[in-house]
């Protein structure tokens, strides 16, 4: 099997789930996006890319408990696995072996 590639989207939210940790639910994650990137994700987008996540196991989900705030209803609050740990270091690492080898972006 070969390796494994995220999609830029899947990459984000994946980013989002490990920065947010025990607060990643979908309106968080978009409103974080929101925050540290100035790009809109709609929560529909948001949603789609966090069961199909899940599906390859890179993130995990639990139901949490109900709150007043949200009408008596529940969040599907998301954590990173390790597999979702390894292949966000694995991306970083080929990411910053790139950019070091591009002239325009080197310090002198």
């Amino acid at each position: 099997m070969g390796k494994e590639y995220l999609g830029e989207l899947e990459e984000l939210i994946l980013t989002m789930v490990g920065l947010l940790q025990e607060d990643a639910y979908g309106n968080a994650i978009i409103k974080e996006i929101r925050e540290q990137v100035n790009r809109e994700v709609s929560l529909a987008a948001a949603h789609v890319t966090l069961y199909r996540l899940e599906r390859k196991g890179y993130i995990k989900s639990r139901v949490g408990g109900a709150t007043k705030t949200r009408g008596g209803r529940r969040k599907r609050i998301f954590t990173i696995s390790s597999t979702g740990l390894s292949i966000l270091r694995a991306m970083k690492e080929d990411r910053m072996k790139l950019w070091r080898l591009v002239p325009l972006l080197r310090s002198n």
